[in-house]
């Protein structure tokens, strides 16, 4: 029995004392603990290392308070497990040197056992559930279809992934195939995390926001919609298509429990969109983190007020950046927490 459960109450829209909160990238590059593991070993090498993993999911927690854990991984993981090389190159972002392009590439990629090609993710929720102890829930997550198709057919990072929209409106069969063999898999991925003991899952889909309203609906959000269906009724679930606040209204019928929003929309925009029986998550600018702490508080409570009570988790717009001081992070934290309507 969880000893928090605020953020699963929160999701499945019951009463709750107060707004739970947690952060985007909150196991990671900001606290000097995570630092002194990153010296040591490899980035594949701590995601791929259950003991690891354990110890990096707990750190925020430990330190900065937060309502939930979320389990240290990446969403390159899975194109990994289909047969595709991914390096992930400190400083400089993901790189994967032979990328999807032709019909050709495509026979390199598979659907496959997720027992067998990510079974160390699955060993490392039990562990960090038995670490854990019940004390928050463990949020588990995947990248989304049309984000992963970003990064396996660009092959690296890139503010606009022209590349990966030309290969979808150019090539729009293999395009399609590509996605349902991700969403095939990530479907696979999440059940695995579910038996494994996450609490909830959240599909990150970072670039969503780059595609029209249209295209959100024809290339990410028919995927985004499976997904979702094979899991909304064992866990509650999270979508977050960051930019894509056109298609609010869109996530929410898929029957998500929440819908986390940037913080380029304002809360009650989001609520009309979104509706009252969707839990909205966001959408504090990370780079306001960088702000004095009276600063962040008094930000942090306008943000809360403009929410409201009930069906809001607290958390930031994206992932905290690398140079946001501790205390920052926890001054945001504890202002959620004490905050009072």
């Amino acid at each position: 029995m969880l000893k928090n459960d605020l953020l699963l109450r929160t999701l499945r829209g019951e009463k709750t004392e107060r707004t739970p909160v947690w952060m985007m990238r909150q196991a990671g590059r900001y606290l000097p603990e995570y630092r002194v593991l990153r010296e040591k070993y490899g980035f594949f090498e701590r995601c791929q290392t259950p003991e690891l993993a354990c110890e990096i999911t707990i750190q925020p927690v430990d330190i900065v308070g937060v309502d939930a854990a979320i389990l240290f991984s990446d969403i390159l993981v899975v194109p990994q497990a289909m047969g595709l090389e991914v390096q992930l190159i400190e400083s400089k972002g993901p790189v994967l040197p032979q990328p999807i392009q032709t019909a050709g590439d495509l026979n390199r990629v598979r659907v496959p056992d997720v027992n067998e090609t990510l079974g160390y993710v699955f060993d490392a929720i039990r562990l960090i559930k038995q670490e854990l102890n019940d004390r928050v829930p463990l949020i588990g997550f995947a990248g989304a279809p049309w984000t992963l198709l970003c990064y396996m057919v660009q092959g690296k990072g890139s503010k606009t992934f022209d590349e990966a929209k030309t290969f979808c409106y150019t090539q729009p069969e293999l395009a399609h195939q590509l996605l349902q063999m991700i969403t095939d898999t990530t479907i696979a991925y999440l059940k695995g995390q579910v038996a494994a003991g996450a609490d909830t899952v959240q599909l990150f889909d970072s670039w969503g926001g780059l595609l029209s309203p249209q295209d959100f609906e024809n290339i990410s959000l028919r995927y985004i919609r499976q997904i979702v269906a094979a899991l909304k009724d064992e866990v509650p679930t999270i979508i977050f298509a960051k930019g894509a606040w056109h298609s609010l209204d869109a996530m929410a019928a898929t029957g998500a429990h929440g819908l986390g929003i940037d913080w380029c929309i304002h809360p009650q925009m989001a609520r009309q969109f979104a509706g009252a029986g969707t839990s909205l998550q966001g959408n504090f600018d990370p780079a306001k983190l960088l702000s004095p702490i009276p600063v962040i508080e008094k930000e942090v409570k306008e943000m809360l007020q403009a929410f409201g009570p009930g069906r809001h988790i607290a958390n930031l717009g994206h992932g905290i950046l690398p140079n946001v001081p501790v205390d920052h992070a926890k001054a945001f934290v504890d202002t959620v927490k004490n905050f009072v309507y």
